[in-house]
């Protein structure tokens, strides 16, 4: 294993499964730590993860020869990022309002049945005033399309990156069975403001096997494009990544 640069611990706030780091939180803090990105403005990081990220543990961070950022709890490799060609502006769709993606809130799955209910970006357990409680609801004259209005209450790289993260999840159908994020490349051009209303809009990109494919995008109040993914999301047993 290459030296190690510095440590990293996932606060138990930004957990997924409630066992084990958020998926977008953990790979956005990667992100940053690629040299050469800074999160705003920067080039694309693809970050995979490889076990679930530990909560409340000290890990270790090494740098590759190739630039590869690699985390490690003991012996275990955790994820590794590395920077990534710019994702393409052309495929992301255009965005609703914020009021149009309030409206389809009520209809978001999660609220009838949740397989990570606390999860920091989407969970139902969780307070608002302590995580980002996404309710990403499917849009009437859309068969794929979704959408959820996003007012954030903090701003840093990771919690944007924790924003365009579960959108995916459940543009890909993990109402229906469970998915952990596999990889996740994400570009950031610019970071929203306090208290804005912001708009994330998700949708599928195909399946093959157990992965399932997404893409998400993030939008200012005057609809600027201020960040974007794609993801490759892995069905699991639920059991395997719950308290027994």
């Amino acid at each position: 294993m290459p030296d190690v640069t510095e440590s990293f611990v996932v606060p138990a706030r930004f957990c997924g499964p409630p066992l084990s780091g958020n998926g977008g939180w953990v790979s956005g803090h990667l992100a940053q730590l690629v040299e050469g990105e800074e999160g705003q403005g920067a080039g694309a990081v693809t970050v995979r993860l490889r076990t679930p990220p530990p909560l409340d543990t000290e890990m270790d961070v090494t740098r590759a020869d190739d630039g590869t950022v690699e985390l490690w709890d003991g012996q275990t490799l955790v994820a590794q990022a590395i920077s990534a060609e710019p994702l393409d502006t052309a495929g992301t769709p255009t965005p609703v309002s914020f009021a149009d993606a309030e409206a389809v809130g009520p209809s978001y799955e999660g609220l009838a049945e949740h397989p990570f209910p606390t999860c920091f970006t989407c969970g139902t357990d969780r307070d608002p005033a302590d995580a980002l409680c996404l309710h990403t609801g499917p849009l009437p004259g859309h068969e794929t399309l979704r959408a959820a209005a996003w007012r954030p209450a903090e701003v840093t790289p990771e919690i944007v990156w924790a924003a365009l993260d579960c959108p995916g999840a459940w543009a890909s159908g993990i109402a229906g069975r469970a998915m952990v994020l596999g990889t996740m490349t994400a570009q950031v051009h610019d970071l929203p403001a306090v208290g804005e209303e912001c708009v994330v809009m998700a949708w599928p990109r195909g399946e093959q096997g157990r992965k399932f494919l997404s893409g998400t995008a993030l939008y200012a109040a005057d609809g600027r494009l201020l960040a974007q993914a794609e993801a490759v999301w892995i069905a699991i047993d639920p059991a395997a990544v719950r308290p027994a």
